[in-house]
């Protein structure tokens, strides 16, 4: 069973035991996190699309780690004026293991 989900303004396909990085949300490492917010769900031959979610379908999953990215330098710059600005940008993210999909509907 394979599903999309929507979190974070960012849309992901995940199959159970897949390991996804996704935008900071709250909570401790071990802890159970639900995903409402789903797209499509895909068991085999049988498709159901939402508009714009599947009614009764969820995705629940267990935080891995919670951690920041690697940085990113923003330089911006333009000629012939001396102006320049560097700063630097480290984008927190959860990691999340997805333990099931589950849906009422089928």
């Amino acid at each position: 069973m394979e599903a999309i989900i929507k979190t974070g303004g960012h849309q992901y396909r995940v199959k159970a035991g897949d390991v996804i990085k996704i935008q900071k949300i709250d909570g401790k490492v071990g802890d159970s996190v639900k995903f409402e917010k789903v797209l499509l769900l895909k068991d085999g031959d049988n498709v159901s699309v939402g508009s714009p979610t599947v009614k009764d379908a969820f995705v629940e999953g267990k935080i891995v780690e919670q951690g920041r990215d690697r940085k990113i330098i923003v330089f911006y710059y333009r000629n012939k004026t001396r102006n320049r600005k560097k700063n630097g940008h480290r984008q927190p993210f959860t990691k999340v293991k997805i333990e099931r999909i589950s849906s009422e509907v089928k």
